[in-house]
């Protein structure tokens, strides 16, 4: 595999790698702790009938949506940053280069205060130590990224067993500790919330991962590796944290496994799944900006733009952005889903499900139709009552499609 993971070009087909290593990769990713917060909201607003059905609907549309980019990354051999290039035009594509890689720098900067501030907070540490294990981890977690996809491979090949391993533990001992379990299961809701708010949460969690995911997909030996690997992760893998989530608030009022763990009192276990699961998102993160931050400037040098990230991250955390970033970044993941909605829509309607050679491609500096597109999508995904994630890709899918109908037709009489 070259050295750099191929940050402007295709993946070639001598680097392309099958199920198991495609899914661990994802599920690494998708293993989340944020994502627990969502099942939280969720588990104490429905009953557990009504719970399940949102977070069925909810994973199984964003899994569609994840899982339709991936082939799309495993026909073309690109990611979603590089497929901009088409949609957005050379110099368009830079926007999409910069949401993208704006929103995976601040969750590394959450990503990496969170374990700073929890093991303080666990293990009883002078708060003087917080700020060092920030630089720490910072920098720390960004090493199998640097190695690139074999990296993030060996890491998750280890970490994921290990976390489902301690989820199966943590519900065998919560069962253990109910008197009865139809208490739980048989609850009144504490909270309201309607179930296209809950699918909607659901899915604006990791619509952004989704997007993004395409710069594993892209490695995928065949269509079907790349779709079921990517479905495993986002509807399986994703849905396991939601329902983590929703059980661990009704059982322990807690929505954070590791919260769930410590107040079970396997304060070891939980210290090990924080530190595997936020690892194995961390770096997923990083390498995502750094995607996205060599198509920005134009470098191959990946492993170093890494680092660079890394370092902004870490600043952004000691600057104290894990205090008011979360609601921003959800805020943010409206813009995300019209990048792919445009994607698909410029894929098989304009290119017919085949991208020319990137680097023999004559592209001109803006695609007006991808980015007008792009911004009526973000318009209706704003101001939308209902599933914003899903009217956004709609949208903008929709509107590039009657663009382009347009312009052909124009050209068409013209001649």
């Amino acid at each position: 595999m070259g050295s750099n993971d191929y940050p402007l070009t295709e993946v070639p087909e001598t680097d392309r790698k099958g199920l198991l290593s495609t899914s661990i990769v994802l599920l690494g990713f998708t293993f989340f702790t944020a994502t627990m917060f969502a099942g939280g909201k969720i588990g104490s607003a429905f009953s557990f009938t009504e719970m399940m059905i949102a977070i069925v609907i909810g994973n199984l549309l964003l899994g569609i949506y994840a899982a339709a980019l991936a082939y799309i990354a495993y026909k073309s051999g690109l990611n979603a940053i590089l497929m901009g290039r088409f949609c957005f035009g050379e110099k368009g594509s830079k926007l999409s280069d910069f949401i993208l890689g704006f929103t995976q720098i601040g969750w590394y900067a959450w990503g990496t205060a969170t374990i700073a501030i929890v093991l303080v907070k666990t293990l009883e540490l002078t708060p003087s130590l917080e700020p060092l294990l920030i630089i720490f981890f910072g920098f720390a977690f960004c090493i199998t990224a640097m190695i690139g996809y074999k990296g993030l491979d060996y890491l998750s090949r280890l970490a994921v067993p290990a976390m489902l391993l301690f989820i199966l533990i943590s519900f065998y001992q919560g069962m253990g500790d109910l008197s009865d379990a139809g208490d739980v299961f048989g609850q009144t809701p504490t909270t309201t919330m309607s179930m296209a708010t809950a699918i909607t949460i659901i899915i604006g969690t990791f619509i952004s991962g989704g997007t993004q995911a395409t710069n594993w997909s892209r490695f995928a030996k065949s269509g079907k590796v790349a779709v079921w690997a990517t479905l495993l992760a986002f509807v399986l893998g994703n849905g396991l944290m939601v329902v983590t989530g929703a059980l661990g608030s009704l059982l322990y009022q807690q929505a954070d496994i590791v919260d769930v763990m410590i107040a079970q009192g396997s304060i070891s276990l939980a210290i090990l799944m924080l530190f595997l699961n936020l690892w194995t998102t961390q770096d997923n993160t990083i390498y995502n900006f750094a995607v996205a931050g060599c198509n920005l400037i134009r470098t191959e040098k990946r492993r170093f733009v890494t680092v660079i990230g890394a370092g902004i991250g870490t600043l952004l955390a000691l600057g104290g952005m894990y205090h008011y970033l979360i609601p921003y970044l959800i805020l943010l993941g409206t813009f995300i889903p019209p990048l792919g909605g445009v994607i698909m829509a410029d894929f098989w309607l304009k290119h017919r499900g085949h991208y020319p050679v990137l680097e023999q491609a004559k592209l001109a500096d803006f695609n007006y139709l991808g980015l007008v597109s792009y911004g009526i999508g973000c318009l209706c995904a704003y101001f939308t009552p209902v599933l914003p994630p899903v009217i956004g890709v709609l949208v903008a899918a929709l509107v590039y499609a009657a663009l382009l109908t347009s312009q052909t037709k124009v050209k068409t009489a013209a001649i």
